[in-house]
């Protein structure tokens, strides 16, 4: 995993495929120590940049990373060579709501992230790279029980619900609200 971050995804993949191994990547310091903290005999983490690293593994997890990396093609194009697939999540911060409210500035001052995309343009983005699109289908937030006690975001909950279930793409471009995972080769 690439920005595995404090590890806990690896850790669970771990329960639940016994027979594999996964190595974390991840450059901060601060997240770093956290992971390391959760090594265990099939879960390894390292410190440092996994592009300068002469490693490839059968699947590569990049989870919400590239928004947050300046060059970000040139970072999704360097990961080619990393392994045979590559499974993104990316959230989708561009929707008729973020634009009328401002929260995409909001994600940048509060999560970093420097680059936004819809479901169009991150799929294109990686068509750009140099990917072939296997698969892909949108993971939302607004499904889990809400830890968000803002007023809007209790009351977006029940109309993303519902429009999501009479059509996905047009509730992603109007109230937004979820990422999108794509597996590629």
């Amino acid at each position: 995993e690439v920005g595995c971050g404090a590890g806990e995804i690896l850790c669970q993949l771990s329960l639940a495929l016994k027979d594999s191994v996964f190595y974390g990547y991840e450059i901060s310091p601060n997240a770093f120590e956290l992971c390391k903290s959760k090594e265990s005999k099939r879960v390894h983490f390292e410190f440092g940049d996994i592009l300068k690293r002469n490693v490839y593994y059968d699947v590569l997890l990049c989870l919400d990373v590239f928004e947050h990396v300046q060059d970000y093609m040139g970072f999704v194009s360097s990961l080619k060579s990393k392994g045979k697939f590559k499974i993104f999540h990316i959230p989708l911060d561009i929707s008729v709501s973020s634009i009328l409210f401002g929260s995409m500035i909001n994600a940048r001052k509060n999560i970093g992230h420097l680059h936004y995309f819809t479901p169009a343009t991150a799929i294109a983005t990686l068509e750009d790279c140099g990917y072939s699109i296997v698969d892909s289908f949108y993971t939302t937030g607004f499904s889990r029980p809400s830890r968000s006690r803002k007023l809007r975001s209790i009351i977006a909950r029940l109309p993303r619900k519902i429009l999501f279930s009479i059509s996905q793409d047009f509730m992603v471009k109007i109230l937004g609200g979820c990422s999108l995972i794509v597996l590629v080769e």
